[in-house]
Order: structure tokens, then sequence, then C-alpha cells
């Protein structure tokens, strides 16, 4: 790290924007371990030095003080050693997170909108950036779905995740007679690769325009600026609203058509070599990873890893570490 910051206080460094980003992105990743590395370090030494004289003081609250944060700090270390997995081609990336309800009508709706804001306040205890690229209200309540932009370190890395289908099983709010359904929700994790070039044909793209509905202000519902690309070849759709104008959102919807067609050949080479070495994973990204019961009790358990948590309204309040970090350590 010492020689990329050599490099950057050269006179010159700017001449080259682009190999200057680079390194910059370098120094900032590199950063993520060092700093966390050398804080843990510290606060390590500090209980080391004063745990024996609060026993020879005979001082509890300072002894269960000391002891809080020897538990913080192994579990600092436990993130750190989740994030050292994250060492994939695309695991550094932001990343956009989609949410699409499933068939249920409104009460799936109103799931992907409980699945959106779990995420959201994942993202938040993260530290990340939150944008809505997409969305798309229910008839009646909810939102038959939504794409957010997540930015910060190894977004993608720590989201994918969650791809899949997620169950839930409530009594509805919804039905009068207070019976229990069942609805899914799909989502989907694309890395957003702005920094590799993706070629597209575009006799390939389909491009739909449609009057954007939601906030916005007056333009939203008077002119066509909402945009839907679809990749003919593959099959691939994205969409996007939030922009104030069609040109920029088909910009955006570019952007994350290439995204999607990136990870998908990295996701094939990678295939490719496991099937060389005879490794074997079983992961099958459009299943169901996930129940979440209501009623008649409260329960979350990962289908993948079998980890389980009773906390619900924890879990809806983005309390989803224990999935994330239990999917990493075993599927990496």
């Amino acid at each position: 790290m010492r020689e990329l910051e050599e490099q950057m206080a050269l006179p010159d460094f700017w001449n080259d924007q682009g190999a200057a980003q680079k390194v910059i992105q370098a120094v900032n990743e590199l950063k993520l371990w060092t700093v966390s590395y050398q804080e843990l370090k510290t606060r390590f030494q500090d209980v080391q030095d004063l745990l024996p004289e609060a026993i020879e003081l005979n001082d509890s609250e300072l002894i269960q003080e000391l002891l809080d944060s020897l538990s913080g700090i192994e579990k600092k270390l436990g993130d750190l050693e989740v994030r050292k997995m994250l060492s994939g081609e695309l695991d550094a990336k932001d990343c956009y997170l989609e949410i699409n309800a499933g068939a249920g009508g409104t009460e799936s709706c109103d799931w992907a909108l409980l699945l959106s804001r779990m995420y959201q306040r994942y993202a938040s205890r993260k530290g990340w950036k939150v944008e809505i690229v997409d969305r798309l209200d229910g008839e009646v309540a909810g939102i038959k779905s939504i794409t957010f932009r997540l930015t910060g370190p190894f977004a993608y890395g720590y989201c994918k995740s969650e791809k899949g289908v997620h169950r839930l099983v409530r009594i509805s709010p919804f039905d009068s007679n207070a019976r229990r359904h069942t609805s899914f929700a799909s989502v989907d994790v694309t890395p957003i690769v702005e920094d590799v070039q993706v070629d597209v044909n575009p006799e390939d793209v389909k491009v739909d325009t449609y009057r954007a509905s939601g906030a916005g202000g007056q333009h939203v519902n008077k002119t066509d600026s909402a945009v839907r690309m679809t990749h003919i070849p593959t099959g691939i759709v994205v969409s996007c609203q939030s922009e104030r104008s069609q040109i920029q959102n088909r910009e955006t919807c570019m952007k994350m058509l290439q995204s999607k067609l990136y990870e998908k050949e990295v996701n094939e080479r990678q295939a490719k070599l496991s099937a060389l070495g005879g490794e074997k994973k079983d992961i099958a990204w459009g299943s169901q990873i996930r129940n979440y019961v209501f009623q008649p009790y409260t329960l979350v358990k990962d289908t993948r890893t079998k980890i389980e948590k009773g906390d619900i309204q924890a879990v809806m309040d983005g309390d989803i570490d224990d999935f994330v970090n239990g999917y990493l350590k075993e599927f990496g």
C-alpha cells in the first residue's frame, strides 16, 4: 500500500485519470483491511492492559464493560473473516438489487414491499448508499417490483447470497376472514461493472418506453420517460424510470443490461473452471432460499444453510448478517 500511496503523491499522478482512479480504488480496498485490523488490534490491547487492573480492584462494572468490548472485537473479527472470503472477481463491486412480487396479488405485493424495507435497513447498517432505480407499485398496496442501486464496499459480495425466492407465511391483513396465506417474492442481485466494456449489439435489444409511475414530479405521468430493455438472445429484461428524461433512463438501462451480461459471462466461466477442477457446489439461484413465518409462530429459516432466527422483527429490520455470513462461509 505504501508504494501505491507514493504513486498518488507524484506530481503527474492525475495525467492519466483512468489509471489514477484504479490506484485510488486499490488503496481504498486495502485500507478496508488494514484500518479495520489496526483498530481491532488497538482495542484488544486496551482490554488486555485494563482487565488485570479491573480484576485486582474488583471493579465489576469495568470488568463487564471490558468483556462486552471483547465480545464486540470477536464479532468484528468474524466479520473480517467473512469479508476475506469475498475474493471473487465481482465481489468488491456495487450492485443492483431487484425484488419482484410473485403470484398472489396484493398479498405478494405487500411482501415485496416488506422485503424492500428489510434490504434498505440492511444497507443502512452496512453504511451503503441506496438509490431507487425503478419501482412499480401494486394496484391496491405494496409493490410489484423495485430495483435498488447499492453503493458500498463489497455490496455485491454480501448481497449475492440473497438471490432466489423468499417465502412468507402469515395471517393476511388483507383477508377479512383472517386466514393464513403463503406469498412469494424473488430477489435478483447484479454487480455493477461500469469499469468493464461490454459490447451489446443494438439489433439484439428491444426498447419499450412507457409512462413512469409514483413520485417524481408532474412530468411523471405526462411523458413516456420510463424505459424497458429486453436482450432478445438471453431474455434479460431491465427497466428504469428514476431519471427525469428518457435519454437518462436509456443510459441507466444500458448500464444495467451490460452488468447483467457481464455477470452471466463470469458465472459461466467460473462454472467451466469448477467443472474442470472437479468442484461442485449445490447452489440453485432460482430456487426458494428462505422461509419467513409470522404466524402461528415466528421463525426465519434459510433452506440452504439451515440457519434459523426466531426474532422476526429484528430480521425485518435488516438484521440478516447471520444468514448472509452463514451462506458465505458455506458456499464462499
